[in-house]
């Protein structure tokens, strides 16, 4: 999956060239292989980028500017959801890549899977815990039993040694 970046070469604005730069530095510090698709310079991108950025995400003027990232042809968002997936460490996410190995960032559906996993075994735990109670209940009268047998065993030696006394 190639992560593709819209940029414009050639803009007047230094906010969007650093926002580009933003983006693209980021994108090579994490070893993210992208694309970056100039605007500018290349109508069909233009048009492409224009028609694939969703309704509810472009400006109230109708023209998105750059950057704007997709995942093949998958939106991702623009600057502003890549800040805030930079700033939650979710930038994997975001891009909808997986980790890379040994990162110790989890996609949200593995925090979710684990999450599922936790319940499971708390709810595995409560029924043993359940399904032991009457078992010790058992437990419990078998000792009172045994207290009683020995009990009874007490009196019977004592009732022994009176009737020897008694003789």
């Amino acid at each position: 999956m190639v992560i593709k970046v819209f940029l414009a070469s050639s803009s007047g604005s230094t906010a969007i060239k650093k926002k580009q730069q933003d983006v693209l530095g980021f994108l090579e510090a994490l070893k993210v292989e992208y694309a970056p698709l100039d605007i500018a310079c290349n109508v069909d991108n233009r048009t492409w980028m224009r028609e694939n950025v969703p309704v509810e995400k472009k400006p109230t003027n109708g023209i998105p500017l750059p950057p704007q990232i997709f995942n093949e042809e998958s939106y991702c968002g623009d600057y502003e959801t890549f800040f805030d997936a930079k700033e939650d460490n979710s930038v994997y996410a975001f891009l909808g890549l997986p980790p890379p190995p040994g990162s110790k960032k989890a996609t949200a559906e593995e925090v979710a899977q684990e999450e599922d996993e936790e319940a499971k075994e708390e709810e595995e735990l409560r029924q043993l815990e359940e399904q032991e109670e009457p078992v010790s209940e058992v437990e419990d009268e078998e000792e009172a039993l045994e207290v009683t047998e020995d009990e009874e065993e007490e009196v019977a030696e004592v009732g022994e040694s009176e009737e020897e006394e008694d003789e």
